[in-house]
């Protein structure tokens, strides 16, 4: 009750304080203390805290393009890059002019030999040239059927074959070029059985030389067989001639 009073007291005294004041102001002119709530005033406070920062502002538009730099000096060139996938091919392209029309050759017809032959009868005699009489072809003349030989007239490469039908007994021949085994074909006969020999070969040859062909050895190897239904032939033709000299 006491503290109640003691507060009362003091605000009476601080408004008569004030009145008095502002009586003065009105007949005085005015001092320092201006007025009663500036004269009246508590000590500064302290700085507050740092408030929380505010959000970031929008982009600023683009400047004006500068001006192009000076141009810079070349580098060095750099390695080969590896091969690219073949592309796809292209269209067919239209047909070229036709060339010039070549000179003319000398005709082949002048340069023709050839011969296919055959066996008419069985079991030739050996170390002789075997005689095919039976002409299939030899429009040139150049085989012999008299003595089994073929005569070289045209010099150059030619191409010599024979199938023969093996029968009775076994088979041994060689082909002969001038008197010289050049190779040879042997077939062992099976009983009760018609079997083949065959040989083939490119040789060259000049004019003059000879070829034919012999049984190979004694009686017991000439089971060459022909009749009616089966052949044994010998075949040979010019591939090249020789164009230069002999």
């Amino acid at each position: 009750m006491k503290v109640l009073v003691s507060l009362v007291v003091c605000l009476v005294l601080t408004l008569k304080l004030c009145q008095a004041q502002r009586d003065s102001e009105t007949s005085e002119p005015q001092g320092p203390r201006a007025s009663c709530a500036n004269w009246m005033g508590g000590l500064p406070g302290y700085p507050g805290h740092n408030g929380v920062p505010g959000r970031d502002g929008r982009d600023g538009k683009d400047g004006d393009k500068g001006e192009s730099g000076a141009q810079g000096e070349h580098g060095q060139k750099g390695d080969q890059g590896e091969v690219g996938v073949t592309g796809v091919e292209g269209a067919r392209g239209p047909a070229g002019t036709p060339g010039l029309k070549g000179e003319r050759g000398e005709s082949s017809l002048t340069y023709q030999s050839a011969f296919s032959v055959g066996l008419a009868s069985k079991d030739p005699p050996p170390n002789m040239p075997i005689k095919f009489t039976k002409i299939f072809y030899n429009e040139q003349k150049h085989y012999d059927e008299t003595t089994g030989k073929f005569l070289c007239v045209i010099p150059g490469t030619y191409y010599f074959t024979y199938h023969l039908t093996v029968y009775l007994k076994d088979v041994k021949v060689s082909l002969y070029k001038s008197g010289k085994a050049i190779m040879f074909t042997y077939d062992q006969f099976q009983i009760s059985n018609l079997d083949q020999a065959s040989g083939s070969v490119l040789l060259h040859l000049k004019a003059g030389e000879e070829i034919w062909l012999q049984v190979f050895g004694e009686g017991a190897y000439n089971g060459i067989y022909a009749d009616n239904i089966n052949d044994s032939t010998f075949t040979g033709f010019l591939l090249y001639p020789d164009m230069g000299p002999d």
